[in-house]
């Protein structure tokens, strides 16, 4: 009876004292049998900790703000250009990552391009791993096209020929912006690069000048603005996408293709990062996730289910193949000044009316 009460009580503790290891990421990052795959490998090296999917799903820098200052959340999946947006209040809530630790065994097997990146820095510490990225690009509807009619710089998506005949998104307008800011023979980010310069924001800002004009008339080539993903209406052959939506596509039997411009694509990056007050036990049951989210099994997804380009040098990645200068670092999104994002959005809702 007392080795029954005693078993009873061990049983009772462990499970008292079970801790959650609290994930927040974006919708399709994270699948089911991954969580029990983790959690296996916790029990297994014999954590008592167990991960878990929170809810709601990431849905932008101020959203994802929020849940990690509440301290709702252990592990993010941060953007990389969120972590110093409005002046590194994201980047006060993290911790730098021990790249070193021995649970990171797949840390060096990671594209040495996509690590210490300096707006994912704090000083010579990393805040992140990176995971998986993409472009925001256009993609071409090649059972309609042909390789020979795609457009090779971005300035002939203003050509007629493609008038109603392309889809960009409503919600991040940044991406739209410097689709014009290429066309116009400057840099993607030029409204960024120049937001420390008054009277070069106010210029820019102007309502009959170059900048709006473009903007305008790539607004009017536009057949459709989609909000929470693609929409692949009737007509439509040249798709913006982040990547996963046309993956989705693709795998429902469609045949789009990402169009490589001469300018090239603006690109982001997903990454991994722990929340500042992180330790211990949970802060190794991280670090086993981190491991397992940048293995060859999780970063295979990345690439074939997400669409997007891996992390890892230990998968293939075509879109990396087809050009090897597709995370170049001045087509990178940039943690965006608050008055260009301002900017941004006055010269948008201007083009939308």
């Amino acid at each position: 009876m007392k080795n029954l009460i005693a078993l009873l009580m061990i049983l009772f503790t462990g499970f008292v004292h079970a801790e959650t290891l609290r994930i927040f990421t974006w919708d399709g990052y994270v699948l089911p049998e991954e969580v029990s795959a983790v959690n296996a490998l916790l029990s297994e090296q014999g954590y008592d900790v167990k991960i878990k999917v929170i809810e709601p799903w990431a849905e932008g820098p101020e959203q994802m703000f929020t849940v990690m200052r509440s301290g709702a959340a252990d592990v993010s999946f941060l953007t990389l250009n969120y972590i110093q947006m409005g002046g590194g209040k994201l980047a006060k809530i993290l911790q730098p990552i021990d790249t070193s630790s021995p649970r990171l065994t797949r840390y060096s097997k990671l594209l040495p391009s996509l690590t210490g990146i300096p707006m994912g820095m704090d000083g010579d510490k990393p805040l992140y791993v990176p995971w998986g990225g993409g472009a925001y690009g256009l993609w071409a509807d090649m059972d309609t096209l042909d390789a020979g009619q795609l457009p090779k710089s971005v300035g002939e998506l203003w050509e007629p020929a493609w008038k109603g005949k392309l889809s960009l998104t409503k919600g991040q307008i940044q991406p739209n912006i410097a689709l014009a800011m290429l066309a116009l023979g400057k840099a993607p980010f030029h409204l960024n690069d120049i937001a420390g310069d008054r009277a070069a924001l106010a210029a820019a800002a102007a309502p009959d000048g170059e900048i709006q004009k473009k903007v305008n008339s790539l607004y009017a080539q536009v057949g459709h603005f989609w909000g929470g993903g693609p929409e692949f209406n009737p007509g439509l052959q040249i798709m913006a996408s982040y990547g996963p939506g046309v993956a989705a596509r693709n795998a429902e039997g469609g045949n789009w293709k990402l169009i490589n411009f001469t300018e090239g694509n603006t690109v982001w990056l997903d990454t991994i990062n722990f929340h500042k007050d992180l330790s211990g036990k949970k802060l190794e049951a991280a670090e086993i996730f981190l491991n397992y989210f940048i293995g060859p099994e999780v970063q295979g997804r990345v690439v074939k289910g997400l669409g997007m380009v891996a992390a890892s040098s230990e998968v293939d990645n075509p879109l990396l193949t087809q050009n090897p200068d597709f995370f170049s670092e001045r087509m990178f999104w940039p943690p965006y000044d608050a008055k260009a994002a301002n900017l941004m959005t006055q010269i948008s809702n201007r083009a939308m009316k």
